[in-house]
């Protein structure tokens, strides 16, 4: 029997890469995003491959978060594997000119959206005594890097969430897995310079970084492995980076 597998900011960069192989595959899909339209396309494109439950709601909101998984029919109520994937980057600046509303959004979606959600789904995996956790960090979450202040510690915290999951859901047989991806072209440069196209092309420009399907291919793998292997904590970089600010590019 293939597994329910609950994916959170499915409708872009990792988490639609992650939904499109993973339908591939054969596992039933919850797919959970924040624009339906969105949300019904990708139900679309991948209907005849898997199985698919569509959530729409916003990581931040705890009610919504409650509501909408609570909501789920009895043939996706058991879910098997979570992909905390919903993450975000707000700014690059100094922390003394920072903007505050940055702040909030980054710490209320990378930290307390991922415990919102995990919290809605980890009861009925301790009753289980069996699931998997995958949390996606980053490169950030073990490094900080010039004027990735707040951004970073949401990644730290996400590093610390991890292995505070691995060890207290341990007696339950719950699996607990942290992939760090460094550069991945995706719509996160978009977002962090608020959608100035320019210079969101220059992060990715004279290398070539991660694709979206690199990260996706990890999270399968990981989840593929027997029930006595547990993945527990991974880097992945593109060949050219070293580390956050170390990258080679051609001239």
């Amino acid at each position: 029997m293939k597994k329910n597998i609950l994916i959170t900011g499915a409708t872009s960069g990792i988490g639609l890469a992650t939904a499109r192989l993973l339908a591939k595959e054969g596992y039933s899909l919850v797919l959970c995003g924040r624009r339906t339209e969105r949300l019904q396309e990708l139900a679309g494109e991948l209907g005849e491959m898997a199985q698919l439950h569509l959530l729409t709601f916003d990581v931040r909101d705890r009610e919504a978060v409650e509501q909408a998984i609570g909501s789920l029919p009895e043939k996706f109520r058991t879910i098997d594997v979570l992909v905390n994937n919903a993450g975000n980057a707000h700014g690059l600046d100094p922390i003394g000119e920072g903007n505050p509303e940055d702040w909030d959004a980054m710490i209320d979606i990378n930290v307390k959206g991922l415990l919102y959600v995990s919290k809605a789904v980890m009861p009925q995996m301790m009753e289980r005594k069996e699931g998997h956790i995958i949390n996606i960090g980053s490169i950030a979450g073990k490094e900080v890097y010039p004027k990735g202040n707040v951004y970073s510690a949401t990644k730290h915290a996400v590093d610390a969430l991890n292995k505070g999951m691995l060890q207290d859901l341990n007696p339950y047989g719950i699996k607990v897995t942290a992939i760090n991806p460094g550069l991945v072209e995706t719509e996160f440069s978009l977002v962090r310079f608020k959608g100035d196209e320019e210079r969101a092309k220059t992060v990715y420009e004279g290398f070539e970084p991660l694709r979206p399907e690199d990260v996706a291919e990890v999270i399968s793998f990981a989840i593929s492995r027997p029930a006595h292997v547990n993945i527990s904590d991974l880097i992945l970089l593109p060949t050219a980076q070293a580390n956050a600010t170390i990258v080679r590019k051609e001239s």
